[in-house]
């Protein structure tokens, strides 16, 4: 995937938000998430700003890398620039959270989800 996105901005594709979500998911799922926090970072250099798949996958990333403070903090981001975390954000953070040893923190997670009304599927 990786590959392609290279060679389609090699060529003067602009990548739009679905290729970059797309690819910080290829890289959650190859346990490479320093390349997906990357990409992550790109975003605005490519005019694009992150939508609530951008930020669940990259925290889902950190979580596969166990990075729980780097996803924390996207967390906190996602909600200062005004977006709702949804039932996938939730997963990867408490995910994170829990990996990290932050149980404490992943139990208030839990219960944060709950009272905005979200159903769990853990």
């Amino acid at each position: 995937a990786l590959e392609v996105f290279d060679e389609l901005q090699l060529r003067g594709i602009a990548p739009n938000i679905i290729t970059f979500n797309a690819l910080i998911s290829a890289c959650e799922k190859g346990a490479q998430w320093q390349k997906a926090l990357k990409l992550f970072d790109e975003l605005p250099e490519n005019g694009l700003e992150p939508n609530v798949n951008a930020y669940s996958a990259t925290i889902s990333a950190c979580e596969k890398g166990a990075q729980w403070q780097e996803a924390l903090r996207l967390f906190d981001e996602l909600q200062d620039r005004g977006l709702e975390p949804n039932i996938v954000t939730y997963g990867a953070i408490i995910a994170a959270c829990g990996k990290g040893g932050q149980w404490q923190k992943a139990l208030e997670l839990f219960d944060e989800l709950r009272r905005r009304g979200l159903e769990p599927n853990i």
